[in-house]
C-alpha cells in the first residue's frame, strides 16, 4: 500500500512532484510478509526478500506518520557498506537488482525498485551489536547515573558527547514489536549465546565501527555511535544482516560543528526522538504524530547523509 504525503519536492523541469510514503506492502500471489519495525520480510525459502518501508519507529514503537523516501536511504547506505565491508565480515545481501529477484517480485519493479534487497536467510541472533565512541544517547543516560555503560565502568567527570578513549561493546537485547531494548552487560549475552561467539562478534563490531568511522571521518562526518546485527546459516556461517551504518542504527555527526558538552546536530533519527521528549510523551503506543516540519526537516537529514556518503540523492 502506497499512502500519499502531503510533503512535495521540486521536480527537474521546475515543476512540482508529489513524494510518496510508503508504509506497508502486499504483492498479490506471494506469500504474507513479516513485519519488523521498518522492513517487510517474505520468506522464499533459502533466501528472503528484504523491503524496506518509509516507517519511522522511536523508542520502540512505530509512529503513525512516515518519512517520504527513508527507505530507499536505508536500503542504498546498507548496500553500500555490506559491499564496503566485506574483507571485514561477509553479509547477508545477495542483490539490490530486482532483475535478480523471483517472481512474483520481478513484475514489481516500480515499488520495489530502490527499496528492497534479496538476502541470504539467517538465524538471527538475540542480540543488538552496539557499539560507541562517543558518550551520548541511552549510554550517557546511564553514565550519569551508574557511571558505567552496560557494566563498562568509565572515566569520571566526562561530558555528554564527549569522546571515549576506544569505542566500546555495549549489546543490547533484541525486543518484541511495540517492547523496549534493553542494554545489557557482555556477560549476559556469553550466558545467552555462548563466550565465543560474543567475542566474535564483538570483536568484528568494533572493526566495523573503526573502518566506517575512518571513512566517514574523511567525508566530515563523526559516527558517535552505532547497531549491527547478525545472524547464522544452516551451515553455521556467521553474516552482517539486517541494515549497515544507516540513519536509523547509527548517530552521525558534522564534524565541523562537533564540540562536547551539549547535544549535537545530527543526520539521523535522533531529531525525532528529540521531538518527541518535547511532546512529554511517555514512550508507551500509541506514539503522537510528526507535524509536517518535523517529517521534512527528517527527511531532508536522511538524504543529506546519503548525499554525503554516495555523492547523490534517491529524489
Amino acid at each position: 500500500m502506497r499512502v500519499l504525503s502531503p510533503l512535495e519536492e521540486n521536480g527537474k523541469s521546475g515543476g512540482r512532484i508529489i513524494l510518496e510514503t510508503v508504509l506497508s506492502t502486499d504483492f498479490t500471489g506471494t506469500a504474507e510478509s513479516r513485519s519488523g519495525k521498518v522492513r517487510e520480510i517474505y520468506d522464499l525459502g533459502q533466501e528472503i526478500l528484504l523491503v524496506a518501508t518509509d516507517r519511522v519507529s522511536a523508542f520502540d514503537v512505530i509512529l503513525p506518520v512516515g518519512i517520504p523516501g527513508k527507505g530507499e536511504v536505508l536500503n542504498r547506505l546498507s548496500e553500500f557498506w555490506f559491499e564496503r565491508t566485506r574483507d571485514i565480515v561477509p553479509n547477508h545481501m545477495i542483490s539490490t537488482d530486482t532483475a535478480d529477484f523471483p517472481e512474483p517480485f520481478r513484475s514489481h519493479t516500480e515499488k520495489l525498485a530502490g527499496r528492497s534487497m534479496l538476502a541470504k536467510k539467517t538465524e538471527p541472533l538475540p542480540v543488538e551489536c552496539v557499539v560507541r565512541g562517543y558518550i551520548c544517547g541511552s549510554g550517557w543516560e546511564d553514565y550519569k547515573r551508574t557511571g558505567a555503560v552496560c557494566g563498562i565502568s568509565l572515566p569520571s567527570g566526562l561530558a555528554e558527547s564527549q569522546k571515549l578513549e576506544e569505542p566500546i561493546f555495549t549489546p543490547a537485547t533484541k525486543a518484541e514489536r511495540g517492547a523496549h531494548d534493553e542494554n545489557v552487560s557482555f556477560d549476559m549475552i556469553e550466558d545467552m549465546i555462548g563466550g565465543e561467539l560474543s567475542e566474535r562478534i564483538r570483536d568484528i563490531s568494533v572493526e566495523l565501527y573503526l573502518a566506517a568511522a575512518c571513512f566517514a571521518e574523511k567525508k566530515g562526518v563523526i559516527i558517535a555511535d552505532t547497531k549491527f546485527e547478525f545472524g547464522t546459516t544452516e551451515s553455521g556461517e556467521l553474516l552482517l544482516i539486517d541494515e549497515a551504518l544507516t540513519p536509523d542504527s547509527s548517530r552521525f555527526w558534522p564534524a565541523d560543528e562537533y564540540a562536547p558538552g551539549r547535544t549535537q546536530r545530527s543526520f539521523d533519527k535522533q531529531f525525532v526522538r528529540d521531538y518527541l521528549k518535547s511532546t512529554g510523551w511517555d514512550r508507551r503506543p500509541p506514539a503522537p504524530a510528526l507535524p509536517p516540519d518535523i517529517v521534512e526537516k527528517t527527511r531532508e537529514k536522511y538524504q543529506e547523509i546519503l548525499e554525503i556518503f554516495l555523492g547523490d540523492r534517491t529524489q
